[in-house]
């Protein structure tokens, strides 16, 4: 991906945020997704990490999708993630070039998941931490997360787990033996 300035060992950091936008960008432009060369950026970015990148235009939301699992160099996966959430997300049409302007674009560092041991919806409901936990729901063939934002909209931890479940195409109430959760917190990056 071009880059207006040098980024390599003692350049100043680039934000993540930016690096999202330039790869947009150049997606619109060039009709690809940017190749990633790590060599221009510091080493701190070269480290595998999971992320998500969400994008909004007059507060509603336009794209969000990310990675739950540490597969690429963090750089990467923004890159990754920002593309596909212009123009891979399903809920949305591929972004314009016309809705750059007032194009926000937050990217969310996901910490390492965490299974939580639970026998019951009871127990869940018990171990999460409204407004913290990222959750993943997986049984069988069905699998959604929701990031630690989604609080905001469903402050009851019911309300959000029969969300997740609706989300990953379950009934609300829906409970089985092989039902499995995950959380993560996440951090947002500059």
């Amino acid at each position: 991906m071009s880059s207006p300035e040098p980024r390599g060992e003692g350049a100043a950091s680039p934000s993540l945020r930016a690096v999202a936008r330039d790869a947009i960008e150049f997606r619109l432009r060039q009709g690809r997704e940017p190749e990633t060369d790590l060599s221009r950026y510091p080493p701190r970015l070269h480290e595998p990490r999971a992320t998500f990148v969400t994008l909004r235009r007059h507060g509603e939301l336009r794209g969000c999708t990310g990675s739950l699992e540490a597969t690429r160099p963090l750089v990467a996966d923004v890159v990754h993630n920002a593309c596909r959430a212009a123009f891979g997300d399903p809920r949305f049409e591929p972004l314009s070039e016309a809705e750059l302007v007032g194009l926000a674009i937050s990217v969310s560092l996901l910490s390492p998941l965490e299974p939580l041991r639970v026998a019951s919806e009871r127990g869940l409901l018990e171990a999460l931490r409204p407004g913290v936990d990222g959750l993943v729901l997986n049984d069988g063939g069905a699998c959604a997360t929701f990031l630690p934002s989604v609080w905001e909209s469903l402050p009851e931890p019911k309300a959000f787990l029969d969300a997740l479940r609706r989300k990953a195409g379950l009934s609300p109430g829906h409970w089985s033996e092989r039902i499995r959760f995950e959380r993560y917190t996440v951090t947002d990056a500059p």
